[in-house]
């Protein structure tokens, strides 16, 4: 990247990061312990709410992983409408679909369980209930929700997108495939229910991929340069967390100690990026999913250590930091060598849990260059990224993840 492209952008992140001062990053409500969904419908009695939109995706609702929801808003007396077509990199389409069902049945709330999936499509339904006049793509990007939501609870079923704590909706453009974010405070769930009794079904490879996801957004807002002192600490304590747990998660999902300290990493790391933001592996990450629907949080695995190795010097010291917070090298040992251990730990992770190296020819060739555009106008100038890439530098990364 040249300099002056360098310059805008690093100028655009200053302004940004100075103007986050002035925003409310509210935290949500925070609702945890086995069995703690159960004690939402309560919660909306006290609140005066009555009528929630449940949204969330076909396998959670054939898991029977909403029944205890369900069953304690009937006998709560509460009316509600369930939402059960969330589908993987979620689309115009399905969005639209939960809106008008929530929009027929006058509903007052949303109540969205499952994944990042179903937790975007909740975020984003609600935005259109309290922007009914403006579409999905009029509010792209940063600050153009502007109106506050319904009551929006959000109930994770993975320990992993951290989406429960973030001010993002992602979402694919039905024609286009193109996928992007709408990022605005307002989005941000106004309750978090870490039930972690919901994990104890997950399948190894969903366990092993979104865990690895909370890492990725844990690092990549750790080294970037828009940290706060609470970010800082939030990233740290959730790659501590991640260290110690996601391992022996995915190794025995029934103990109950590694579930919901998983669990806490997810939602820390969730609270870290949406103040400090994430960077490349997040913009590449979005292109294949849109394109291709590789579930994010498979992609970020697979990505998270090329992009790291692509910062180079420009990342080593806060690599070296995290690589100190979780002893992997012994005392003595340089910069260089710790940031290098951290990748390889990464990488000696994604290895014991079964993650692939690379694509495996998923990519095709004549699609790099518009992934890698798309990828750039993601990401630049707004993720205040240790080192600042191009499109034809991106375009390498590509061609390293999904060698042809």
């Amino acid at each position: 990247m040249n300099f002056f492209v360098r310059g805008y952008c690093r100028l655009y992140q200053k302004i940004i990061n100075f103007a986050s001062y002035f925003l409310s990053f509210k935290e949500p409500e925070v609702i945890q312990g086995e069995g703690a969904s159960a004690k939402i419908p309560a919660y909306l009695h006290k609140k005066g709410f009555s009528r929630p939109l449940i949204v969330t995706d076909p396998g959670i609702y054939s898991l029977g992983l909403c029944d205890p929801l369900l069953k304690k808003l009937d006998e709560e007396s509460l009316t509600y409408i369930v939402y059960k077509d969330v589908v993987a990199n979620p689309t115009f389409d399905c969005i639209n679909e939960a809106f008008a069902m929530a929009k027929k049945n006058n509903c007052d709330s949303i109540i969205a369980i499952g994944g990042g999936s179903s937790m975007d499509v909740g975020k984003a339904v609600g935005a259109l209930m309290s922007n009914p006049k403006k579409s999905l793509s009029k509010m792209r990007g940063i600050l153009k929700v502007r109106k506050r939501l319904p009551l929006l609870i959000a109930i994770p079923t993975t320990a992993g997108t951290g989406s429960e704590a973030t001010l993002a909706a992602v979402v694919v453009n039905s024609k286009t495939h193109e996928k992007f974010a709408i990022e605005d405070p307002k989005l941000i769930p106004a309750v978090a229910v870490l039930d972690s009794s919901l994990l104890k079904k997950l399948p190894k490879k969903i366990i092993s991929s979104t865990g690895m996801d909370a890492l990725t957004h844990a690092v990549e807002s750790y080294i970037g340069h828009s940290l706060t002192k609470k970010t800082r600490s939030y990233a740290i304590e959730a790659v501590r967390l991640i260290s110690d747990n996601l391992y022996a998660f995915y190794s025995n999902p029934e103990d109950e100690a590694p579930r919901s300290n998983m669990q806490r990493a997810a939602y820390l790391a969730g609270v870290s990026f949406t103040r400090s933001y994430v960077g490349y592996v997040h913009a590449i990450a979005h292109s294949l999913g849109g394109e291709y629907n590789v579930p994010h949080g498979l992609a970020n695995a697979i990505i998270l250590p090329y992009v790291l190795k692509a910062y180079g010097v420009k990342a080593e010291k806060a690599l070296a930091r995290l690589s100190d917070a979780i002893t992997l090298t012994k005392s003595g040992a340089s910069t260089h060598e710790k940031a290098v251990a951290f990748i390889a730990w990464i990488e000696d992770m994604n290895e014991k849990m079964g993650i692939p190296k690379s694509f495996d020819h998923l990519i095709k060739p004549e699609d790099i260059s518009l992934l890698a555009a798309r990828a750039n106008k993601e990401a630049n100038p707004l993720y205040p990224v240790p080192k600042e890439m191009n499109k034809n530098e991106l375009i390498e990364i590509y061609k390293e993840i999904d060698p042809q």
